[in-house]
């Protein structure tokens, strides 16, 4: 019976572990939809996104001492309106 629990326990834990990862998270946004937030290094903004397989890349420079931060978005345009993803990236200083 105690490893029954613990058995339960260990599987929650690794569902958990895999719905929190970043992993997971690429994958829904782009193929199911929904949003993703990702928080840029401070002092760097977003110059460029997108797909490689089920990874995002994005290009990130330094700002300029003038630049204000921004909330970027990179937003898909499924070809009948469902399912479709959004990035929101989130500079600061």
């Amino acid at each position: 019976m105690k490893n029954k629990y613990i058995i339960i326990i260990a599987s929650i834990m690794v569902v958990a572990t895999i719905v929190s990862c970043d992993f997971f998270d690429n994958r829904w946004a782009k193929h199911y939809g929904g949003t993703m937030t990702i928080k840029v290094k401070k002092g760097y903004k977003v110059t460029e996104a997108t797909w490689k397989d089920d990874q995002l890349w994005y290009l990130i420079e330094p700002m300029d001492s003038d630049y204000e931060p921004k909330k970027k978005e990179f937003v898909e345009n499924s070809e009948y309106g469902v399912l479709e993803g959004k990035v929101i990236f989130k500079e600061s200083k």
